[in-house]
Order: C-alpha cells, then sequence, then structure tokens
C-alpha cells in the first residue's frame, strides 16, 4: 500500500522520477548505499519526530546524526523519535521505508541543508525496497518541505 502511495504521489507530481525496486533490502543507510552503488551521504534519510504534540519528518543526508542542540533551537524543545507503529500510523511507510511523499497524513516535512553538498540523493520510496534519484532542492519543493540545520557536520571525506 505505501509503495502505492508513492506511486500515486509521483504519478500526479512528478511524472517523469521512475521509482527504482530492488530485490536486496534497503532499510539501512548502509544497505541503501550498497544497493544503488553510492556513498552513505547520498543516501536521503527521513526521521519521524516528535517535539511536544508536533510530528514532522526530518530528510538528512545519511552519513550525519541530529545535533540535539540545533533540534532543540529549531523545533522549540527536545525532539524525540517516533516508534514503529507511530510512525507507520502517520507516515502510511513502514520504518526503513519512510519518505516524504505519499503520507497517509499531512505532515509539516525539512530538509537538513546537509542534502544540499549533493546534486543527486537516494530516498526510500514507501519501501524497504524501493526508491528515487532527486535532486534534493526538487525533494523539498516537491513536499514543500523548509530547509532547516539541524544535523551534525558530515565526516570528512575518504579518499
Amino acid at each position: 500500500m505505501s509503495l502505492e502511495s508513492v506511486r500515486a504521489f509521483f504519478s500526479k507530481n512528478a511524472p517523469d522520477i521512475e521509482i527504482i525496486e530492488m530485490k536486496a533490502s534497503t532499510a539501512t543507510v548502509t544497505q541503501a548505499a550498497e544497493a544503488h552503488g553510492v556513498e552513505p551521504g547520498r543516501i536521503a534519510k527521513t526521521l519521524s519526530l516528535r517535539v511536544g504534540e508536533r510530528n514532522f519528518l526530518v530528510v538528512t543526508r545519511g552519513d550525519v546524526r541530529l545535533d540535539n542542540r540545533k533540534v532543540k533551537a529549531t523545533f522549540g524543545g527536545k525532539a524525540s523519535m517516533l516508534d514503529m507503529e507511530q510512525v507507520h500510523s502517520l507516515t502510511g511507510h513502514p520504518v526503513g521505508g519512510v519518505c516524504p511523499f505519499g503520507l497517509a497524513t499531512p505532515l509539516p516535512v525539512y530538509c537538513d541543508i546537509s542534502l544540499k553538498a549533493f546534486s543527486e540523493v537516494v530516498p526510500a520510496a514507501g519501501s524497504i525496497h524501493a526508491a528515487v534519484r532527486i535532486c534534493p532542492e526538487r525533494m523539498a519543493s516537491l513536499v514543500g518541505a523548509d530547509w532547516v540545520d539541524v544535523c551534525q557536520p558530515p565526516p570528512p571525506a575518504q579518499s
């Protein structure tokens, strides 16, 4: 069902974007990077968070962690991760396949500026076996996301 809601989203809003389905699981950043042949930073992970009574999504590059101080300053309180049941109920997507597209419930979406380091990122597409390749700015535009700075700096590039 979740993959279908993402298909419907792209069919209506961006029919030129192709959903890539894989046999292997892409539920983790490491698995997704391996399957898509990209470095982990290019995997756009979607975090489901709550501050107070507000639920929202933050899309970050795959190789960074949230900076709790920045999160608190940006969203006005300490953030907690939603549990698997809450994530599925609110997004319609399973953990590992969560993305900002085709959501079951309208949720505010934020994209971390760390994504701007890449011309193309690979977010999930509503399933642990599906993803898309998309420009971060286009992704933010399609889902009405605001840009925020809530992550720790990425690790140094490996040579």
